[in-house]
């Protein structure tokens, strides 16, 4: 179960994939066999794509994947570092603030009217809501990487291994060797 839920986004961006690939699949031969279209799974191909985006960023940052120039980060001293990636993820966080805010407003308009999609006919609530739920899911990824590097002593930098050259217990500068321990 934990590894669920530590897989949680990227099980469904799979999943969402997956659902985008029989969409297209069905569509080719449908239209090119059957010189028929199957209108549908446009649509769900779609919702499908949108999810799988806003699902693949949050495995993106719980991997500490997005783009970050760490080469530049890593060569500074520690406490400069640390304050760039600090003052990195406080920017992160207020622009998923406030995409979460902009989201929610979305979401509210959607719950007062309905709005329903063309050809699968469901309320278009539901599969806006990834909005929201992506970046819920980016804010608690990264408050998860700062917990595990709080709770694994703060070596490092947050969610970034392996630590700077700085930071190895008993670092041997001519050689490079740090007899495995590490602080």
């Amino acid at each position: 179960m934990k590894l669920v839920l530590h897989r949680a986004e990227e099980l469904v961006a799979q999943f969402a994939l997956c659902l985008i690939a029989l969409c297209v699949f069905a569509q080719v031969v449908s239209r090119y066999f059957f010189h028929t279209a199957i209108t549908w799974t446009e649509e769900l191909a779609g919702f499908a794509m949108v999810w799988a985006v806003y699902m693949g960023a949050a495995v993106a940052v719980r991997d500490r994947f997005h783009i970050r120039i760490l080469f530049a980060v890593e060569m500074l001293p520690r406490p400069l570092a640390l304050a760039a990636v600090l003052l990195g993820d406080l920017l992160w966080l207020g622009f998923c603030s406030l995409m979460l805010v902009v989201g929610w407003e979305y979401l509210a308009l959607l719950w007062e009217r309905e709005f329903i999609s063309p050809s699968l006919g469901i309320d278009q609530k539901w599969p806006q809501s990834i909005v929201v739920i992506g970046y819920v899911a980016m804010v608690l990824r990264t408050f998860e990487l700062y917990a595990r590097w709080i709770a694994g002593g703060r070596f490092g930098l947050p969610g970034i291994s392996p630590p700077p050259h700085d930071e190895r217990a008993g670092d041997d500068a001519s050689t490079g060797e740090d007899g495995g321990a590490r602080r």
